[in-house]
C-alpha cells in the first residue's frame, strides 16, 4: 500500500482510529438489532445485548474522539473547498456527531425508564440508573430512538457519499485525510 504525502495534511492517527472504532461500533449496532427479528427467539436476547454494548461503546468513544476534534481541529482540504460546500459538511457532521451522543443515550434511557437493567454480552449489565417504571415514557423514548435510527441511516449515507464524491468527482483529499 502506497503511504500518504508526507506534506499533505491528515486527522492525527488517534482521531482516525476513533473514527473507524466508532463506525464499526455504528455498524454493529445496527446489523445487531435489524438481524435480531430473523432469528429464533432464544437468540434475540443476545443479539439486544449485543447492540446494547455496541451503542455503549459509541457513547464512550466519542467523547475522547470529541475532546480530539477541538483539540485538533480538522486539516486543511486540498484543492481548497469553495464557500458553499463548507456549510452542508458542518450541518452533516454536526447531525452525525449529536446522532452518536444522542442514539446511545436513548436507548439507554428508554430500557431503564422500562424498569430493566441494561444487559450486555458475557453476563455483565449495567445497574439502574434512572428511576423505573416509566412505561408510557420508556414506550415514548423507545419510538423516538427508532425514529432517529432510520433518519440516520440517511445521514450516513449522506456522510458516505459526500467523501466518494470528494475523491471521485472532486478529487480532493477529503477522504485520504481519515483513511
Amino acid at each position: 500500500m502506497a503511504s500518504m504525502d508526507p506534506l499533505r495534511p491528515r486527522y492525527s492517527r488517534g482521531q482516525r482510529t476513533l473514527h473507524w472504532l466508532i463506525f464499526a461500533c455504528v455498524l454493529l449496532a445496527y446489523a445487531f438489532i435489524n438481524i435480531k427479528d430473523w432469528l429464533p427467539r432464544d437468540a434475540r436476547a443476545q443479539m439486544l445485548e449485543a447492540h446494547f454494548a455496541a451503542g455503549l461503546a459509541v457513547l464512550l468513544l466519542i467523547w475522547p474522539r470529541l475532546m480530539l476534534r477541538l483539540r485538533r481541529g480538522a486539516p486543511a482540504i486540498t484543492p481548497a473547498l469553495p464557500r458553499h460546500l463548507h456549510v452542508p459538511g458542518q450541518i452533516t457532521h454536526a447531525l452525525l456527531y449529536a446522532f452518536l451522543i444522542v442514539q446511545p443515550l436513548l436507548g439507554l434511557a428508554a430500557v431503564e425508564l422500562g424498569g430493566h437493567a441494561v444487559n450486555l454480552p458475557f453476563g455483565l449489565a449495567i445497574p439502574l440508573l434512572i428511576r423505573p417504571d416509566h412505561l408510557a415514557l420508556a414506550r415514548s423514548i423507545k419510538e423516538i430512538h427508532v425514529d432517529l435510527g432510520y433518519i440516520f441511516y440517511w445521514v450516513i449515507g449522506m456522510h458516505i457519499a459526500a467523501a466518494l464524491w470528494h475523491h471521485a468527482f472532486r478529487g480532493d483529499d477529503t477522504l485520504k485525510r481519515m483513511v
